[in-house]
Parts: C-alpha cells; structure tokens; sequence
C-alpha cells in the first residue's frame, strides 16, 4: 500500500441527498447493513415508500437475535440509517435499483446502544478528536478463490505477482475493483498473492470509520462477484495447511485537526523520518497487542496463520522495513511526509473491522498520553534467532491459540475500557464458547494420526 495523500472526508450527506438519488436511480428497494459483535453483516430491506421515515425514526428490530447485542428481555433496538453511507449495490438490477446504508443501533428514544460495534469505533474516534487527532487507516485484505465451498480447491497454483496464464482470477479482481469503485470506495492496486489462488486488493486509505464500512462493503463485493463466476471467495485466516494465511496488514497514521491537516507520524528531522508521537503511538501498540490479539484475530483459525514460517508475525518486534517484524515502517518513499504510517501485520481479515480498529487507536493513544517509548528495532530476522537469545532481549510472542488469547484479554484493564463493558463481556463469552466447542471437536489430523496405531 503507498498510503498517497488520505481521501478527505467529504461533506455530510443529508436526508434530502438521499431521497433526491434514491429517486434518480429508481431505487425501489434499501438495504439498510450493520454489523453483529462478530463482525457478520447483517441487514434489513426496506421499500423506497419506507425511507423517508426510517431516515428519520429509524427501523425497530428484535436486538436479542442478534449476536452479542441483547437478551431477549431487552430486545427492542432501532435501526438509524447513516445518509454518508448511501450507495447503490451493482450487481442488482438498473431498473427497481437496490441501495445500502450503514446503520448505527440506538436504544428506544435514541441513545447509542454500547453494544454497536460502530459505535465503539465512534467513541474511540472521538476521544482521539479531543485530543486533535483524526485516525487514517489502509487496510490490506488478502483472500482466497476456491472452486466451490463443497470443492475447496485453489483456482490456480500462482504466487506473489504473478500475471496469466498461472493467474486464472485477474477478471474476477476486474469485476470487484469496478464494483467498488462504482460504490465509492478508491482501489489503489491488486495482485496476485504468494499463496495459490491468494488474492489482494487494497483500497485508498481514509478515515478509520469510513475504512470500517468499507472493509464490511469489500468482504461483501469480493465474495458477491466470485458467485457471479461460479466460484467462491474466502477471508478465512488459514484455509490450507502447507501455505500461508491470509492477513489484514494495517496502514495507519494520525492527522492533526488543528495546524493544516498535518500528518503527525512525520518528522523531516528523525533519521527514520518518524516523529515523537509515532514512536509513542508504536510503543502502546507493542503494550497492548497480546491483550487486544482475541479482537484482530478472533477465530479459532486465527492462530494457525499466526505460526513461524509463513510471513506472519508471531514476535513483538518493530522495524523500519523488515517483513519479519509484527510492525515495520514502510519505506517505500523515505522522507515523504504523506506516506509515513505505522503497519500492523498480525491482523486478519475475519475480524470485525470496527472493533479492530478501535483497540488499535485506544492502545496507540495511550502510548501518546503516556509517552512511552519504543524497545530498539529489530532489524535482522526476528525468526532466526534462538529462543535464548529471543528471551535475553525481552522478545514476547502473540498468543499461540484462542484460550491464551482469551486469559490475555480476561485481565486486560484497557481492553475493558476500549470496548466497553458490553462489547467486553460479550465478545469473551462468545469466544470461550468457541473455544469449548473447538476443544470437545475430534479433528481430521487426530484420526490420521491415531486411528491406525492405537
């Protein structure tokens, strides 16, 4: 990602907007999205004679079917269309066109409902706005095509770069770069992945909230598209066994509100052109991402990525351009003020976007607020060095697995508070009950292994 000058937010759209365009494109129907603690998307249709009204009251629904949001004696939420968000679906018909708004959830009467995952990430944001800070993030999705969900075999046996014959999927990357250019999301590049049939296609970077929906918006078109050629995409972490995962390595920056809209990560001065506040914002990442790890890789499949010998990062370590590092400073334009950001390569691109990127902010906001500082990077191969040597310069490692994941995030004060109490308790009780069901579950590798000899 190149992380060239950040797509400005543009100015806010309003009922009239929305009902003016829904009326120049016919739209007959909306689909009105927002996301489970999980991360799934979800949503409900209304007909265009319904919008008026639930731009401005909202469309009620029973929260307590809803992954994480409420019990069923707590179950009435409403629905409040976002006017920023309103866009048409292309793979829906011209005419009686379909249009899609982002919702946040309210309680009855209006108040924010803290179980929204786009409400954690607003009031994250907004707690780095007090501090004249606005959050940038480009994320990068790696994905896979597969021949069907019943035949789950690589389309090609292409890697990194490579172009046709090996590459089989350059129409369907086609397809879903058009598509969400035409939904307004900016596709910067995409390529073929080092795995066989592995994909990417990384979109501008903008603001953190706009960058969520747009993540929840580009699992959606990739996989949509690849139905639309008979085929079947995945944001699986870790589909096969001999080849790497798929990550969601994430650009980031702040940007001050106050003095000309000035990249803060930057310092002409710094030998590494990173400035006080980047060095900060690094160091609270590397505090707190074994605790916030159960949010960026929230599967139980997560952890089979996170392994030594297929790219991902496993170590705490940083660096200015090493690819072995859980954060490198890309250098792809040293001294060039636009494109100095911090990449965190351990998520992946089944998380929930909102969430994640709401720990990441809390956690980097504490190293400004507290300015801690930065071990020495790490610029040999953090992988080749020995366990010894590793343990001498105080290296940590990400958690191996779920349950440590999850007695991480259990005694982690400041992921209580990044999330909230709600978001918090229900996202753990969600995980533990995947880790018990993985935990009781007899695998394929335990009959291969067992069966023939005990």
């Amino acid at each position: 990602m190149i992380m060239e000058t950040p797509r400005k937010t543009k100015a806010p759209k309003t009922t009239e907007y929305v009902l003016h365009m829904a009326k120049e494109h016919d739209v007959r129907f909306i689909r009105l999205w927002f996301s489970d603690i999980l991360g799934q998307l979800k949503s409900v249709a209304i007909t265009i004679d319904e919008l008026e009204e639930a731009l401005t009251e909202g469309v009620g629904f029973d929260g307590s079917a809803i992954e994480g949001f409420v019990r069923i004696d707590e179950s009435d939420m409403v629905a409040v269309p976002d006017p920023n968000t309103f866009c048409l679906l292309p793979w829906r018909p011209r005419e009686n066109a379909v249009a899609r708004m982002f919702c946040d959830i309210k309680k009855p009467g209006g108040r924010p409902f803290e179980g929204d995952p786009r409400y954690v990430l607003t009031r994250n944001l907004e707690r780095a706005a007090k501090l004249g800070y606005t959050f940038y993030v480009g994320p990068e999705l790696e994905y896979f095509y597969l021949k069907s969900l019943d035949d789950p075999r690589p389309l090609d046996q292409g890697g990194y770069f490579d172009l046709t014959p090996h590459d089989a999927a350059s129409d369907l990357r086609r397809e879903t770069i058009l598509a969400l250019e035409e939904m307004g999301i900016a596709v910067e590049y995409s390529h073929h992945e080092a795995a066989p049939s592995q994909h990417e296609i990384d979109v501008r970077y903008t603001d953190a909230l706009t960058m969520a929906d747009n993540v929840m918006t580009h699992r959606l078109v990739v996989k949509e598209v690849a139905l639309k050629f008979g085929v079947y995409a995945t944001f699986m972490p870790k589909p096969f066994n001999d080849q790497n995962g798929s990550g969601m390595h994430v650009n980031m920056s702040l940007y001050s509100t106050g003095d000309g809209d000035r990249n803060v990560f930057f310092d002409a001065k710094d030998a590494s052109h990173l400035s006080k506040a980047a060095k900060h914002f690094l160091a609270g990442i590397l505090r707190h991402v074994r605790e916030f790890t159960l949010v960026t890789n929230q599967w139980v499949n997560s952890y089979k990525r996170l392994v030594p010998g297929f790219e991902a990062p496993v170590y705490l370590t940083w660096a200015l351009r090493n690819r072995s590092d859980l954060i490198r400073i890309p250098a792809y334009k040293p001294g060039h003020e636009v494109s100095t950001r911090i990449e965190l390569r351990s998520p992946d691109p089944a998380c929930n976007p909102y969430l994640a990127f709401s720990v990441i902010l809390a956690a980097g906001l504490e190293g400004i607020e507290q300015a801690l500082e930065p071990p020495p990077p790490t610029e040999e191969n953090v992988l080749a060095l020995s366990d010894a040597e590793r343990h001498k310069r105080g290296i940590q490692q990400l958690p191996v697995d779920l349950h440590e994941a999850i007695e991480l995030a259990e005694s982690s004060t400041f992921l209580k508070k990044a999330l909230g109490d709600h978001v918090f308790h229900s996202f753990l009780d969600n995980k533990r009950l995947e880790w018990s069901r993985f935990r009781a579950r007899v695998t394929d590798y335990e009959r291969e292994q067992y069966l023939p000899r005990l």
